[in-house]
């Protein structure tokens, strides 16, 4: 029998939503009613719109004070005496707070067997009224970050789900919450194609791909497309939604600029690399798609540490400077052992389907501790 779930995510660039509207497809496809909806639109009028520009600009032009913010309210903190998720800050309790009436409404409007959060602030919210009664189903968190912090931990959540077991064990020790490893959630469309994919490129230089998100964020992108196409490759800038950036990029000789991709599938599987700085759902949707990522100049905050988390579980290298770069991009172009051996280990972190796990939540199944 069909059950009814709610899928909470949020605005902030496209990563989280589209985990979101992937779970939604895959619980559809097994017969469940679906509903998605933006946790931003739960909070007092104007606050979710305040935070998002707020996020945006700072980690675009201030990232130092976005990775101030980070140390002190979310990076994660050695154990004393009690988890990390039972310790209240108010980076995130205020707004779990301000978003449970609506919240509430909306759960009682929609009446689902299981809440899903696929955002850090929605699992907070939901972690808030599992504690104090006010959800009577269960709620799940899918944890997008390979470095987990402290924004994500509640321990009166039933169920994480996690990207590694690297995270899935930090999660359990915060909270000690029952928590699966299933890997990310990237549509079929992205797992490693047969064949060459249907971007062509002109002249024989092969295709590096530099993501910069839905936002075009990051720095030194235009001198890393530049010190590529120097070193015989043809940089494609992922320019995201930013027209500017887009602009910038084309004036950079030897090198492509693309605004927002629709088919980026069929990009990954015409490309070699894929340069990264944010450990999120471009990067694991490369290593989906057998395109070896390599992390550089990453975002401050939540970004430098999963592009550290990713190199640490060897599923990406580090680069630290340029050079360091572009000894990567030699190592990882050529066909052989160590490109074979990172598109293997990068397709290794596929384990599971968690809409599978969030199913069997709703059904009463209990989850593996």
């Amino acid at each position: 029998m069909g059950r009814r779930f709610m899928v909470l995510s949020a605005t902030m660039g496209a990563g989280h939503d589209a985990v979101a509207r992937e779970l939604a497809r895959r619980l559809t496809a097994a017969g469940h009613e679906v509903l998605v909806h933006d946790v931003l639109t739960l909070l007092p009028r104007g606050t979710g719109a305040a935070l998002r520009a707020c996020y945006r600009f700072s980690v675009r032009h201030v990232p130092g004070a976005y990775a101030a913010v980070h140390a002190v309210f979310l990076a994660p903190r050695a154990r004393t005496h009690a988890p990390q998720g039972r310790r209240r800050h108010p980076g995130v309790s205020v707004p779990a707070a301000l978003a449970e009436a609506r919240l509430r409404a909306l759960v009682d409007r929609w009446r689902p067997d299981a809440v899903v959060c696929t955002f850090h602030l929605a699992g907070q919210f939901t972690g808030r009224m599992r504690e104090r009664g006010t959800l009577a189903v269960p709620s799940a968190v899918f944890v997008t970050d390979f470095a987990v912090h402290r924004g994500w931990l509640h321990p009166a959540n039933d169920l994480y789900l996690c990207v590694t077991e690297v995270a899935a064990q930090a999660v359990r020790a915060a909270t000690g919450c029952p928590v699966a490893a299933p890997g990310p959630v990237v549509p079929p469309a992205f797992l490693r194609p047969a064949g060459p994919g249907t971007w062509h490129w002109a002249g024989d230089r092969p295709a590096v791909l530099i993501g910069s998100g839905a936002w075009g964020v990051g720095s030194g992108l235009t001198r890393t497309a530049a010190a590529l196409a120097g070193h015989g490759c043809l940089p494609v800038l992922l320019c995201g939604r930013d027209e500017r950036l887009r602009r910038q990029a084309a004036r950079v000789p030897g090198a492509v600029a693309l605004g927002w991709v629709e088919d980026l599938p069929q990009l990954m599987a015409s490309a070699r690399l894929l340069i990264d700085n944010a450990a999120g759902q471009t990067a694991v949707q490369a290593l989906a798609a057998g395109l070896p990522v390599i992390g550089y100049r990453p975002l401050a905050g939540h970004g430098a540490a999963g592009v550290r988390a990713m190199a640490a579980d060897g599923l990406t290298t580090c680069a630290r400077s340029l050079d360091e770069l572009l000894s990567a991009v030699d190592a990882l172009l050529p066909p052989g052992p160590v490109r074979d051996g990172r598109i293997t280990r990068g397709l290794s972190v596929l384990q599971d389907d968690a809409a599978r796990f969030v199913a069997d939540l709703a059904d009463g199944v209990p989850p593996a501790a």
